[in-house]
């Protein structure tokens, strides 16, 4: 059945991804740029929503941004992040919105869960420091998505990424994340015909990839299928070290010098494998592998790299 989606964040990687999955499956998708709705304003946000008259809210409005940003904005990173999820949510519930999925992060999860991390580890022990006041946002955003279900019967769901890439990502190093960094990076390396990248931490922790299209894909099936569970882990099922994404990004850009680890600077969790088992169940599985994502990642970068390190 078609559906009209609105898409909180639309101009993002992850929700121009989903613009582009739900138009290809014959649904309608609506979404304002952020300086059209500023989403930390109760009121308009309300109001957007009550107009938009959609079946469908995707939650992909955030602030987000890699260990250096955590760090350095802890304030923003809680307090916008709470209010714009908060004021989308109780929004969508306003104006008599039927689905909502609320996109996450694997941070919620502890520092030292169990691997693979299941839903059920949700606070079931501390949080990486690096990153907690985003990681308490995105947890206070699922906790109020099982009230609306609790409460109100809402067919509502939190769905939980991996560590995502695409295009469309962010390579500002001031907020991007692990691997458009090290793309941008070792990019500007070869470019420069410099010999030596300088990573952050020992180059040890495992992060687990998903190419952003593969989300978007699982996003709109989950709206067409509405499952059960409330808290739904995505992931690749892969996990790969920082040194060698670095190694395979390499390979991608052409670069040939060295890397050089600064062990002062923070590792963050050193491993975030998430069980995707639950998601698996409804028949969807990713498509791309890392090596083909970053390639296409990259293709992308080198065509819109002035809007990209912005």
């Amino acid at each position: 059945m078609k559906m009209k989606i609105y898409v909180a964040g639309i101009s993002g990687m992850v929700g121009s991804s989903t613009e582009r999955a739900g138009i290809a499956r014959g649904h309608e998708v609506i979404g304002f740029p952020s300086a059209s709705v500023d989403f930390l304003d109760r009121s308009k946000t309300f109001e957007s929503l009550k107009q938009a008259n959609t079946d469908a809210l995707i939650i992909a409005a955030a602030k987000v941004g890699g260990i250096g940003a955590n760090s350095k904005y802890p304030v923003e990173f809680l307090t916008s992040n709470v209010q714009m999820q908060s004021n989308l949510i109780d929004g969508a519930y306003a104006a008599g919105i039927k689905k909502v999925i609320f996109l996450g992060s694997s941070c919620i999860y502890p520092k030292l869960a169990a691997q693979p991390i299941a839903e059920d580890s949700l606070l079931t022990g501390p949080l990486e420091s690096t990153n907690e006041p985003y990681a308490i946002a995105k947890i206070a955003g699922v906790k109020l998505i099982d009230a609306y279900r609790k409460e109100f019967g809402c067919d509502w769901i939190s769905l939980m990424p991996t560590n995502l890439y695409g295009p469309g990502d962010s390579f500002n190093l001031e907020d991007s994340h692990v691997l458009p960094a090290l793309l941008r990076k070792i990019h500007e390396a070869k470019k420069a015909n410099h010999q030596e990248v300088v990573i952050w931490g020992d180059g040890s922790p495992l992060r687990e990839l998903l190419f952003v299209d593969d989300l978007a894909a699982a996003i709109i099936d989950l709206l067409e299928t509405s499952p059960k569970d409330s808290l739904i882990n995505i992931g690749s099922g892969e996990e790969v070290s920082i040194k060698t994404l670095a190694e395979l990004i390499s390979k991608t850009v052409g670069f040939q010098g060295t890397f050089t680890f600064d062990s002062s600077k923070p590792n963050g969790t050193p491993r975030k494998l998430l069980d995707s088992t639950r998601m698996s169940k409804t028949g969807w599985k990713p498509r791309v592998n890392l090596s083909e994502g970053i390639r296409i990642t990259y293709d992308w970068f080198l065509n819109n790299e002035t809007v990209a390190i912005r």
